[in-house]
């Protein structure tokens, strides 16, 4: 006898079919019967198992484009304004020297010497010179006239000029200070201080290739120096390119006349420089 689980589960239906039959309930034919009895046993067999189907993965979404990268801002540029161009022809600087002048004219820096001037003594001479002769502070003549080395020793500052071949018109005479200092003191470092912006823009615009200081203020404030004046002489110093000479001031060899020697010898050694021949004797 067959074990086979799907004949014995056919003849039981068949059996329950004959059985209906008998009760009198009416069911399809026989053979009909035997058709829905392998109908019902393929639905009830097992379905076969299908095939796994693997899940197929989401492919990975394509890589976006990179925002490209702002360069850093570079900081912004600075334009800076050029300095002033000189106006090198002879109008121009003694233009340039007018409007200096009268601002200086206005200065109340140094109280004292604006309340006792009688006027301020800015400078005078060639603006296109050659040579500079810068001396200390204005005396008493220079504050009556406005203009430096009028009196005694202005005089002999004329014919050191002279002696060297030319003439105060051709060349420029100003001061460290354009007020007289009361009884033609010294002046003090907050005045020379004051007043030094005012000399530094006189040279700047004249451009001279010689700049002849006279006695030790003048030396000192113009090459920034504390060394006497008998070490600073005798020897080329520098100052914007202009080559300066330090020698004694007239109104010092107006008392010491032995001293006149070593500021002639100062003066040849300029005019040596200057390619300037002297008469014989001299």
């Amino acid at each position: 006898m067959s074990d086979d689980p799907q004949a014995h589960l056919r003849r039981a239906l068949l059996q329950q079919m004959r059985d209906w039959q008998s009760a009198g309930v009416e069911i399809a034919p026989l053979g009909r019967s035997l058709d829905v009895a392998e109908e019902l046993l393929r639905a009830a067999a097992p379905a076969a198992a299908a095939p796994t189907v693997e899940p197929t993965a989401t492919p990975p979404a394509p890589p976006q484009p990179r925002a490209p990268v702002a360069a850093p801002t570079p900081p912004p540029t600075v334009h800076r304004a050029a300095p002033p161009v000189l106006n090198t022809d002879h109008g121009g600087r003694q233009q340039q020297l007018d409007v200096l002048a009268a601002e200086v004219a206005k200065c109340v820096l140094c109280e004292e010497l604006a309340c006792t001037r009688t006027q301020t003594v800015f400078g005078v001479g060639n603006p296109n010179a050659r040579i500079c002769f810068f001396g200390e502070a204005p005396g008493a003549d220079e504050d009556k006239q406005g203009e430096p080395f009028v009196g005694r020793a202005g005089k002999l500052l004329t014919q050191i000029i002279e002696a060297c071949t030319f003439q105060r018109e051709d060349v420029y005479i100003l001061n460290t200070l354009k007020c007289r200092p009361p009884g033609n003191r010294n002046p003090t470092p907050e005045e020379n201080a004051n007043c030094m912006p005012y000399f530094e823009q006189q040279l700047a615009i004249i451009q001279p290739d010689y700049i002849v200081c006279l006695g030790k203020f003048a030396a000192q404030n113009l090459l920034k120096t504390e060394t006497a004046i008998g070490k600073l002489r005798g020897q080329f110093h520098d100052y914007g390119g202009a080559k300066v000479i330090a020698t004694y001031h007239p109104a010092y060899l107006l008392r010491n006349p032995a001293a006149k020697r070593e500021v002639w010898e100062d003066m040849k050694m300029m005019l040596r420089d200057m390619g300037v021949q002297l008469p014989q004797g001299k």
